[in-house]
């Protein structure tokens, strides 16, 4: 990954990223890490990136950059691992090649380890808020324990230096639940990848769609947390607005509401799990990105349709709330206002060419927003905190004098 000089020298660091899901895996928390390994590699950093045993990673061994430990299945995402290591494995590796600083990216047995060892070693700890647990609780069974999933995680974050979170309306959600110490770190968006270029007309025939067609499309896992009924409402409601209209909903990943989705949505098109340049194109090849999550630290795939000059709908929070101006780079309703979140979607193809000028500020917005900003900030976030750890141990210890 190719980043900006900026003309300012800074030490290079040991970072010890510590994280239970990461590329290949699929998912917002694993795309933002990878992103922000690699960026740290490319200026030059040490990273020991520390996290579960992958079926890719065969009988690989643990190496100075890489730690591998055991994992689980989470419930209700059998794809993704808690993490598990010992402490005293943990604490002899890193009292061996002591970190500068620990990046904590997942709250689990990993890094709840990683976390414990760190502030037995005197390390610097920075976490990152990546996933709302808290949220999700509810909608997996979990209810009886949300209250006290929500105290874990404050536990967790507020005994490490500083706590990143990707949105306003995160930080102010986590400030009202007595988080301290949080600071902004957005996220980027590669706007080489994703561009309006990768449109395919091939692709779009494929669907069964002509030129003046419009495809609405939505990419995420597919699961209870993610709100997606309303996709079925909001595709009848479009439908009876505009008659005379094709309007094709395109669903992209998989999760296990697939299977209802599927019998709920007949005339939908499914097509599974999409990657790299074949992500790209879908995104391109479609007009409009309908997004009714409500549950998002962040999401991912809203920038990656800017960027991909699409017409986005969404709820105004999150990435949404943070890059959209409602009715200039794509629309926003209030959260939890269904109706008028299909409203936003009716405005949007009211008018061809107030989708075209929505679509055209959608991507010069994205464009402006790629990784390597992020990962200089990233990297100040980390020397800032290995700094203040250091300055913390330098100060001497008042001892008073025995008067005799």
């Amino acid at each position: 990954m190719a980043l900006p000089d900026t003309g300012v020298m800074i030490t290079a660091l040991h970072i010890a990223l510590v994280t239970e899901t990461f590329p290949p895996e699929i998912n917002g928390v694993a795309n933002t890490l990878g992103h922000l390994y690699e960026g740290l590699c490319a200026l030059n950093h040490h990273v020991e990136l520390v996290r579960p045993r992958q079926s890719r990673d065969g009988h690989q061994r643990s190496t100075d950059q890489l730690m591998l430990c055991r994992g689980w299945p989470i419930p209700g995402y059998p794809t993704l691992q808690w993490g598990m290591t010992s402490i005293h494995r943990l604490s002899k590796r890193w009292q061996q090649q002591r970190p500068d600083v620990v990046y904590i990216a997942t709250e689990g047995p990993l890094g709840l380890c990683a976390l414990r060892v760190a502030r037995r070693l005197g390390i610097a700890v920075v976490s990152g808020f990546h996933t709302n647990f808290q949220q999700y609780s509810s909608q997996y069974g979990w209810g009886l324990i949300t209250r006290a999933l929500t105290h874990y995680l404050r536990w967790f974050h507020n005994r490490s230096a500083l706590t990143l979170v990707p949105s306003t309306s995160q930080r102010l959600e986590l400030q009202r639940r007595h988080f301290e110490r949080l600071q902004l770190l957005a996220r980027g968006v590669d706007s080489r990848l994703f561009n309006p270029a990768k449109r395919q007309n091939t692709l779009r025939q494929h669907w069964g769609l002509r030129e003046d067609d419009i495809a609405l499309l939505h990419v995420g896992r597919l699961a209870p947390e993610k709100n997606l009924t309303a996709l079925k409402r909001c595709l009848q409601a479009l439908q009876a607005r505009y008659p005379a209209r094709r309007l094709t909903l395109i669903i992209v990943g998989e999760g296990p509401k697939r299977a209802a989705l599927e019998a709920s949505l007949p005339e939908a098109i499914f097509c599974g799990v999409q990657t790299g340049e074949t992500l790209a194109r879908h995104y391109a090849s479609s007009d409009v990105f309908l997004f009714p999550s409500m549950t998002e630290t962040f999401g991912n795939v809203v920038l990656e349709a800017l960027a991909s000059g699409l017409g986005v709908v969404a709820y105004d929070e999150a990435a949404a709330g943070l890059h959209i101006r409602h009715g200039y780079n794509g629309v926003l309703a209030m959260t939890g206002d269904e109706h008028a979140w299909i409203e936003a979607a009716s405005w949007l193809l009211d008018d061809p060419e107030t989708l075209r000028t929505i679509r055209l500020n959608a991507r010069q917005h994205a464009s402006r927003h790629g990784w390597p900003n992020i990962i200089r900030q990233f990297e100040g976030v980390l020397h800032n905190a290995c700094r203040a750890e250091n300055d913390a141990e330098a100060i001497p210890v008042s001892v008073p004098v025995k008067k005799r």
